[in-house]
């Protein structure tokens, strides 16, 4: 395709890539490594400092601890994440703003100069997606440069970057066609990330033991959740211990709503980046943090995107913690590659009942299908619904002061609810808000 053919608007080059290429995803790097190198991406342009973050759960909630400490350091930041929730422009972070529409186009326009210098090479939407936000960071490099792996993490497009430090979040099952369902494979292709010789953060204490593995065999430096680095206690006032030599704790931490141990992760991973941190700093940035569709409340709403067991069972964790009066609803919504079955087990001792809602789609999943599987493990379905959308809308009109909905399983399905209801209550509630009534992660 000739430049003047390019498409001129954000909306029409997403459109074109979502066509470009004939599978959503496909995994490998000989493409995009050909490709990074024809757009010199692969010489340390992008940022001086790299940290990429992989796992099945926690890896953005990772990126924006990390993502806000850094700033609280007085350090610029680039952070690529996926996948977003309303906006494309979600994905890429530069200096905590948001890439413009401008931004995004150039790196897709410089991708597709660069894929037809030589033989042309087939992207896919995810792929063409990093090598242009990798683009857009090289043209202005940051002191930290954080990446947030796809899929996986041993294939994934972002791992033609070679990091600094490799963090590893959690390890469970997920994506079971493309990553199959023993955790040990699982583990080592998330360990796929690590570097000889370089700084691996482990984040969980029930990571397999393949995660490790990888780790020795490279010579990559082990920093260990629970034996290098850690936190002690829960909520407001918590401590973290580890970070480097000479490190002392940092205590009266508050809590971000967000997991603990992902926030010991970031002070670790960050600390291992060559930051020394400053305790005030720790604390303001994670009094700070913001991350929508992670336990986001808005008013009696609360939207996460879990889509998983592991996930669905710390979001029970967090709604036990903090009862209602009320009832609580939720309104479940999936793609059809998910463990519908795990996530509604984990989730129904803090459900009274549920709305079961269809995607768009060919991965979607149906709610008359999710309907079947609620009430085959004994769930009280209240209705079915056309979209979240439909089911945000059917249940709002059913809700008692005192209720509460919780808005779970795919990304797809938190976007299309807040886009529903906005311009509602503001967002970046969290449990600690005193303006809302329940907990927010």
């Amino acid at each position: 395709m000739t430049r003047a053919a390019l498409p001129t608007t954000l909306d029409a080059w997403l459109a074109r890539l979502e066509a470009a290429h004939p599978v959503d995803i496909a995994l490998g790097l000989d493409r995009v490594a050909e490709v990074a190198r024809r757009m010199e991406l692969l010489d340390g342009s992008i940022g001086s400092r790299v940290i990429t973050v992989a796992g099945t759960n926690g890896k953005g909630s990772t990126v924006a601890m990390l993502e806000a400490l850094a700033q609280a350091h007085g350090l610029t930041t680039a952070a690529y994440t996926s996948p977003h929730l309303i906006r494309y422009n979600e994905r890429l972070r530069l200096n905590g703003e948001e890439a413009d529409d401008a931004t995004l186009m150039a790196g897709f326009a410089a991708v597709e100069r660069a894929r037809q210098e030589g033989p042309p090479v087939s992207l896919t939407y995810f792929e063409v997606g990093t090598l242009g936000a990798l683009w857009a960071m090289a043209r202005r490099p940051a002191e930290i440069t954080l990446l947030e792996v796809g899929l996986g993490g041993r294939l994934d497009a972002v791992n033609v970057i070679d990091p600094d430090v490799a963090v590893v979040t959690t390890v469970a099952q997920d994506h079971a066609a493309f990553l199959g369902t023993d955790l040990a494979q699982i583990g080592r292709e998330k360990a796929g990330i690590l570097r000889s010789g370089r700084p691996a953060v482990l984040g969980s204490t029930t990571l397999p033991a393949s995660v490790r593995e990888v780790a020795e065999e490279l010579g990559a430096s082990v920093y260990a959740l629970g034996e290098t680095f850690g936190r002690e206690g829960a909520g407001e006032g918590w401590r973290f211990w580890g970070g480097v030599e000479g490190q002392p704790p940092i205590s009266d931490l508050p809590d971000p709503g967000l997991p603990l141990d992902n926030a010991a992760t970031a002070l670790q991973a960050l600390a291992l980046a060559g930051v020394t941190l400053d305790p005030v700093a720790c604390r303001q940035a994670l009094a700070e943090v913001h991350l929508p569709g992670r336990m986001q409340w808005l008013g009696q709403w609360c939207l996460d995107v879990g889509h998983n067991p592991h996930a669905a069972a710390y979001l029970a964790g967090r709604l036990a913690s903090r009862p209602c009066t009320g009832r609580t609803f939720a309104l479940l919504a999936m793609l059809g590659d998910k463990d519908a079955e795990g996530v509604i087990a984990a989730l129904a001792p803090v459900v009274d009942g549920w709305v079961a809602a269809s995607l768009a789609g060919e991965r979607a999943r149906s709610a008359d299908d999710l309907a079947d599987r609620l009430a085959g493990q004994g769930a009280d379905v209240l209705h079915r619904a056309g979209s979240p959308s439909a089911g945000a809308a059917w249940l709002a009109e059913r809700l008692a002061p005192e209720d509460r909905v919780l808005v779970v399983g795919s990304f797809f399905t938190v976007g299309e609810v807040l886009e529903w209801l906005a311009p509602g209550p503001s967002a970046g509630q969290t449990d600690d808000d005193t303006s809302v009534s329940e907990e927010a992660r």
